[in-house]
C-alpha cells in the first residue's frame, strides 16, 4: 500500500487536529432513525404546533412549559447540561438566565465550561477570586489560546457573571495537548505520555458504548467525508476521551461538594449532550449513587426549521428543547 504523500498528511493532520474542537459541536440532519438503544420520545403530536423564540419545549410531552414553572423543576437537579450552538450569544444569555434563576431561589449555582482546559483552572480559580487581576493576564494563565482560542468576547458574559456573583467554575476539558495527541496518535499510544499520568487520565476507564459509537462516527463520517478508517478510529477516540475527561471532572465535584452547594450547570457543545451518550451518561456511571441530570438542547429558531424541531423532540434528543434567537453566524452548519 502506498504512502500518504506530505500533502494529504498535512490535510488529515489539521482535520485531526480541528476535530478535537469540533467533535462535540457537529450536528447532523434529523433522520427519525435513532442510535442502537435509544427510544423515540412518546411525544404527543406536535405537527400543527406553532414554534416560537424562547420557547421552553419539554420533550416528553412536545408541550411548551413556563420559565418559573420550569426553574422550579430544574432546581431541584444535580447537574443541568446545555448544549450550545458555539458562538450564539443568545445561549450564552440562556446560561446567565438559568445561573440569575438560581441564585434568586437562593441556590448557589456551580458554572462547568468546555471552553477551558484542567490546566487552566488555576489560572480561571486566580482570576475569579482577585478582583485586581486584568483580563489580559486571566487569558495568559488560563491558556485560553492553547485550550480553546478564538473570540473570548464570545463567553466572557459567563466569566464576568461568576466573578460577580461569587460562583465557583470547574474548566471541563482535558488539555487540549492531550487530546489532540489522542486524535493524532491513537488512544493506546497517547496513554503511554507522561502527561497522561500527571492530569490523571492513564488509569481512567474509557467506557466504550454502542450507542455513542453509532452517533459519533456517523457524524464524524458525514462531516469529514474522504478520510482512512484509522483517521476515524483516532478521532473517535478523541471524542470517547474528551467526554469521559468532562464527566470525570463533574462527577469528581459532585461527589466532594459541600452541602448548599448547587446544582452544576454544564455548557458546552450541543454533541456533548445529545441522547444523554456522550457525557451525562458517563457521569452517571461514575457515580455510586443516584445523580438527577437534566439535559437542554439549545437550538437557534427560524420558521422554516420547524419539522428540524419536531425530529428533535421525536428523537429525545434531550430532556427539553429551548429555542432561541438566531445567532450572528445564522443558522449552524449540518452536515447531510
Amino acid at each position: 500500500m502506498s504512502r500518504p504523500s506530505s500533502r494529504q498528511t498535512s490535510r488529515i493532520s489539521v482535520i485531526l487536529s480541528l476535530s478535537v474542537l469540533l467533535i462535540g459541536l457537529l450536528l447532523v440532519e434529523p433522520s427519525g432513525t435513532l442510535p442502537t438503544g435509544v427510544q423515540a420520545s412518546p411525544v404527543e403530536d406536535s405537527s400543527t404546533q406553532a414554534f416560537q423564540e424562547w420557547q421552553v419545549l419539554e420533550v416528553k410531552t412536545a408541550r411548551a412549559v413556563s420559565f418559573q414553572d420550569w426553574m422550579t423543576e430544574l432546581v431541584s437537579s444535580d447537574v443541568i447540561y446545555l448544549g450550545e450552538e458555539h458562538r450564539n450569544r443568545s445561549h450564552v444569555e440562556a446560561a446567565l438566565k438559568i445561573l440569575d434563576a438560581f441564585l434568586a431561589r437562593d441556590r448557589r449555582p456551580v458554572l462547568a465550561i468546555e471552553m477551558f482546559g484542567w490546566d487552566g483552572q488555576a489560572g480561571l480559580d486566580r482570576y475569579l477570586s482577585d478582583r485586581e487581576a486584568t483580563r489580559d493576564r486571566f487569558l495568559q494563565e488560563s491558556r485560553w489560546e492553547q485550550n480553546w482560542g478564538g473570540a473570548y468576547n464570545d463567553y466572557e458574559p459567563l466569566i464576568n457573571f461568576a466573578r460577580e456573583r461569587h460562583l465557583s467554575v470547574l474548566a471541563l476539558n482535558p488539555p487540549r495537548s492531550l487530546v489532540r495527541r489522542v486524535a493524532t496518535q491513537g488512544l493506546a499510544r497517547a496513554l503511554a505520555d507522561p502527561d497522561m499520568n500527571r492530569w490523571g487520565m492513564r488509569n481512567e476507564l474509557l467506557f466504550d458504548e454502542p450507542a455513542y459509537r453509532d452517533v459519533i462516527l456517523k457524524q464524524l463520517r458525514l462531516c469529514h467525508a474522504g478520510l482512512s478508517d484509522d483517521d476515524y478510529r483516532r478521532m473517535y477516540e478523541a471524542s470517547i476521551f474528551r467526554d469521559e475527561g468532562m464527566a470525570k471532572t463533574i462527577s469528581v465535584h459532585l461527589r466532594s461538594a459541600q452541602a448548599g452547594v448547587g446544582p452544576v450547570v454544564s455548557y458546552t457543545g450541543s454533541g456533548h449532550i445529545q441522547y444523554r451518550l456522550p457525557v451525562p451518561n458517563r457521569v452517571q456511571r461514575r457515580q455510586t449513587g443516584s445523580v438527577k441530570q437534566t439535559t437542554v438542547y439549545l437550538t437557534s429558531f427560524e420558521p422554516g426549521r420547524a419539522e428540524e424541531i419536531r425530529e428533535l423532540l421525536h428523537d429525545a434528543i434531550a430532556d427539553y428543547v429551548w429555542l432561541t434567537p438566531l445567532g450572528a453566524q445564522g443558522a449552524p452548519r449540518r452536515c447531510r
